[in-house]
Parts: structure tokens; sequence; C-alpha cells
């Protein structure tokens, strides 16, 4: 066969067709049966490290990993409240706009100390709980400043060798105890356990947080390390929940849907500036038909606003855009009387399904994971709850405490979550924390009152510690699967965090740390090192860390525990297994030596 220019052309070979389509079909079906694989070994990777049950090669193939002695110096006695990753040293080097300064900005790694915090001198055992919600020791907290500026405001006073809470605040100079009756007056749910846990925004010494304690409600109290100063380690030194951090240009470390209440004492958040974007993010951590409280600017202007060194017609204006904004975010008026206004965020998502197209905020699209919040940045978007959780709402979700055992509706969240599994971690834990306290005597008395589970899953440990005079942070892993919507919808509180870098508190803030497979998990990534430096800089003297750790990991953590100074045992595992150990770590309490030290 010719073509028009007459030169001939050439036929396919069907003999030639039919094996090369033969070898497609095998390929793509070789490829096909690759991706089950790999994603297979990926989500059975995933789920291996939500469970801790990754074990190291099996101790006949491999030892156990083994590193030389060593010893770290002393940190200069300047560093005795090093915050690493809210240094006010570094401030210089961050802008001031919207408080990014303030913002976690941490060193980088040839910049890290690799030495140990001491603590002040004088630095005394802290004073137990509960009598410690009321009096702390100056030395072990020597904030001059705050005393001279807020001592009049009624947040602490310095008597002799302590200093004492007398429950004042700003908005409340006559005690925290009757703002908070008021409050409950205005809030029914607060006494009937549909509230348990909130979020104090610019919390000073953590007074509000402090007396919910008695209520049943569970509090993180938040607070930039600012001018202020100590705020937060005032209220971990009295044994109250509380986190550094601000609202500035990145989320909250939170996930979506979290708190049952946000609360806002005069802490001069502008909460109508660009664009509302941070009331914004109090409306995504909070649950729907959460309650948001303020008390302060510009509520109850007609009364206050000749106090706040401005005019009637200036506060008027600011009430009437924070009214339009909350209105456009679907929060309602929910009561007001005095100091304290209440707004409540809408239970389901019909408000949110009426929002015109060209409103302002606007609803955010799928591109932004609502949980995500690690360095996310903020956006001025409102974040809609997903409806397949709408039992998740404070309207739907059990009451406390029947929540605490109940399977949470996002468990499905979780990669091969469901409720047996959720079932079987709730009662594991309830028998490693009996195994715990006869490893630690003082576990479940008055000598041990704040916790952290480093690597925690659904919150395990901190449930089977709920009737001991402790409260427990829960750390989910920012690399690690998100299950931390699940601990706050069991009434418990935490954040996410990369074990990579510091946490967001000050030095001497723990009494108790646990860890569960954190190095076999993170080692990759993490330096074995500067985790435990980190572990041993929030770690109180006297203190105690449990590390339930792959034996192959065990000894290497031993020599580095041994070099800060720490005294540790190796214990076996409840069931005796090989694979894996319990080390039980004291920190010792020491003095700097003024020698040596860098």
């Amino acid at each position: 066969m010719n073509n028009n220019d007459g030169k001939p052309v050439t036929q396919p070979d069907k003999s030639r067709i039919v094996p090369m389509a033969i070898i497609f079909v095998v390929l793509c079906g070789f490829s096909f049966y690759m991706g089950i694989i790999f994603c297979s070994e990926k989500d059975r990777f995933v789920s291996i490290y939500s469970q801790k049950s990754i074990e190291s090669p099996k101790q006949s193939s491999i030892s156990p990993l083994q590193i030389k002695d060593i010893s770290f110096p002393e940190c200069t006695i300047d560093f005795q409240d090093y915050t690493p990753c809210t240094d006010p040293r570094r401030w210089k080097k961050y802008i001031s706009y919207r408080l990014t300064l303030l913002e976690r900005h941490c060193p980088p790694k040839l910049e890290r100390k690799e030495c140990l915090v001491t603590p002040p001198d004088g630095y005394k055992p802290p004073i137990r709980w509960p009598k410690s919600r009321d009096e702390c020791w100056y030395s072990n907290v020597p904030s001059e400043w705050i005393n001279k500026q807020k001592s009049n405001q009624h947040w602490l006073k310095k008597e002799g060798e302590k200093f004492i809470f007398p429950g004042g605040g700003t908005m409340f100079p006559n005690g925290v105890g009757k703002y908070v009756d008021l409050m409950q007056d205005l809030i029914p749910e607060m006494k009937n356990g549909t509230i348990r846990t909130a979020i104090d925004t610019g919390c000073g010494v953590a007074s509000w947080g402090g007396d919910l304690l008695d209520r049943g409600i569970l509090t993180v109290s938040l607070a930039p390390r600012d001018n202020h100063r100590a705020q937060i380690q005032f209220a971990l030194e009295r044994g109250i929940p509380a986190i550094l951090g601000v609202i500035s240009t990145q989320r909250l470390p939170f996930p979506s849907n979290s708190f049952d209440m946000a609360h806002c004492s005069r802490c001069l958040i502008p909460w109508t500036e660009f664009g509302g974007i941070y009331l914004l993010e109090i409306h995504r951590i909070l649950r729907p038909g959460g309650f948001w409280v303020l008390s302060g600017p510009p509520i109850n202007y007609e009364r206050r606003w000749r106090g706040w060194n401005t005019t009637v017609e200036a506060q008027r204006s600011d009430y009437e855009k924070l009214q339009e904004l909350l209105t456009s975010l679907c929060f309602k008026m929910y009561e007001k009387k005095g100091d304290i206004a209440v707004w409540q965020k809408a239970a389901d998502n019909n408000c949110y399904n009426k929002l015109a197209r060209g409103t302002h905020p606007p609803k955010c699209d799928d591109s932004l994971e609502p949980d995500s919040a690690w360095y996310t940045p903020l956006r001025s978007c409102i974040v809609v709850p997903d409806p397949k959780f709408e039992k998740s709402g404070l309207s739907s979700i059990s009451k406390w405490p029947e929540r605490l055992h109940v399977t949470p509706g996002r468990i499905s969240m979780v990669h091969r979550g469901r409720a047996s599994a959720f079932k079987h971690d709730d009662s594991k834990w309830k028998k490693l924390a009996a195994y715990y306290k006869k490893l630690i005597p003082d576990l479940g008395t008055d000598k041990i009152r704040n916790v952290m589970d480093m690597n925690t899953v659904y919150g395990g440990f901190a449930a089977a510690l709920i009737n001991d005079p402790v409260w427990v942070m829960n750390v989910v892993s920012s690399y690690a699967t998100n299950t931390l919507p699940v601990i706050f919808d069991r009434g418990l509180i935490g954040t996410f965090h990369d074990w990579c870098e510091a946490f967001s508190t000050y030095p001497r803030t723990y009494d108790l740390l646990h860890l569960d497979g954190l190095f076999t998990a993170e080692s990759h990534r993490c330096e074995m090192k500067y985790v435990l430096l980190e572990m041993d800089r929030i770690l109180r003297p006297s203190g105690y860390a449990i590390i339930r750790e792959s034996s192959y990991f065990t000894d290497a953590i031993a020599t580095i525990a041994k070099g800060m100074r720490w005294e540790c045992r190796r214990e076996d595992t409840e069931n005796g297994s090989d694979m894996q150990k319990i080390l039980i770590c004291q920190k010792k309490l020491w003095y700097s030596s003024n020698q040596g030290s860098r």
C-alpha cells in the first residue's frame, strides 16, 4: 500500500502487538501489586507507631546500643529560667508586629545548649497540692517584677519566704471564687458535667483555672513569656495546668473542636483586628456548642470606660465591631451580666450553610486541614466543623465523668481506630498504672502533682490516674497519628509537640515524665542526647522519669542519664518481656557550683 507520495506504508506487525500488550498488562499488574504492598506497609508503620508496639530487631541479631560515658557541665546561672524556643535573648531577631517575637523560635542545632540548667539558690521542694494552689516558695520563682506590678491587683503578694496567691485578678479583685460563681449562674452547664475542658488565654497566674479544678473543669492556662514574666512558671509551681503560648501568626497547638469553653479576662487580645483572625482561632479550637467568655474591654463599657484611658464612643464602637464579628462566625449571645459576657458557638452547621458567598470572613476551603496545628499559619477563614462528628458537639457528647471511658466518635479519624482498640488501651493502662505505682510508691500521693505523658496515644495513662492528686499533660507527636481529638473528647487535655525541639514550658515544672517507646519511634529524627537534656530541663529536682523503651536503647539512655546526675534503675515490664525494659530514673537536687559552667 502506497501513500500520496507513492511511498510504501509499513503495516503494523500484529505478531508483535499481542506480546507487547501482554507485557504492558503484566507491568501494570506488577506496579499495582507493589503499590498495594507499599501502601499496606506504610499503613502498618502508622498503625504500629500509634499503638506504641514498634520493637527493635531481636536482641539475638543486634546488640543493645552502647555509647561512651558522658558528663554535662552546668549552665551559667543566667540560664536558670531558660526557655529555648521562647528565649527573650533572641527576641531582637524577630519582628514585634502581631507579637511574632513571642512565638516559638527554636535555636538552630549549633546554638543548642548542652548543659544542665541549675536551680535558683535556695530552691526547695515545691509545696504539695492542694496547699500549693495558695502559696509557693519565693526562692523557687524569684520574680520581683511581677510582685511589684501585680500585687495591687491581688494576683500575688510576697510574705516572708513565700508568694501568697489571694485569688484576685484585674477583673475579679474580690476573688476568683465569686467571679466563677457569677459565671456559673450565667452558664449552668458548668455545674452538671457538660463543660469539662477549658482554655484561659492570657491567664495571669492561672487563678481562674485553679479555681475550676474543684468544680470538675480542667483548664489549659495559656500565656506567652512576655513582660509579665513567669506567669506560666507560677501556674505550674502552684500545680495548675499551663503552657507557654500566644495567639499571633500561627495556630495554637491544639486540634479543632476540642475545648468546651474559652475564657479571656482582660487579656488585651485585639479580637477584632487583622480581620478577626484571633477570634477565628478561638472558633476553631472551640467545640460546637462551646462557650466563649469575655470580661474586660469592651464589656460593660458604659460603666468602665473611664478606667480604660479611652472614650465611651471608642468602646461602643469596639463592642459593636465585636458583636458583628461574632455573629459572622455563627456565635450567639448566650448571657451577659455586669463585667461578664458569654457567647455560644453554633451547635450545628445550619448557620454556616446559610453564609452567603463573598461574606467576610469566608469559610475555609478543603485544602486546610482543621487539625493541623504545629507551625500552621493562621488564616482569615472559618473552619466549619465536620458534620460527620456532630456527636462531638457539647450538646451530644457524654457528660463528665462518664465521657472519660466512652469511646469517642472521632476515633474513626485514627488509622485502624475502633472501639475495641480504645477499650483495650483503657484496660491496659489501668494495669500499667498499678504496676508503676509499685515501682514508684510516690505515684498516687501528694508528692507527685504535675505529670506529662510524652507520647501518648489515647490518654490511657492519664485516665488511669484520674482519681489521684495529679493532672496530666498528654503530648501527641506532631509526626505521629493524630489522636489528640480523642483525648480531648474524653475530657482530658494535651498538646501537639515535636520532641526534636524544646517544650513550651519553664525549667523545673513537672514532677513525673512518662514515655513509652519514644526513642524507638523518634530516634531517626531526634538525637537522644537533646531529648534527655530537655527532659532534665523541665523535670523538677527529685522528680521521676518512667522510661518504657526497647532493650536496644535502655543502656544508652542510662549512660546519658548518669551524665545528667540522674539515678536510674532497670526494671522488667509487667509481663517480663526481654524486648522491652523500664528505666525508673530520679533527678537529684543539686545547686550551682559556679565552677566550670558555661
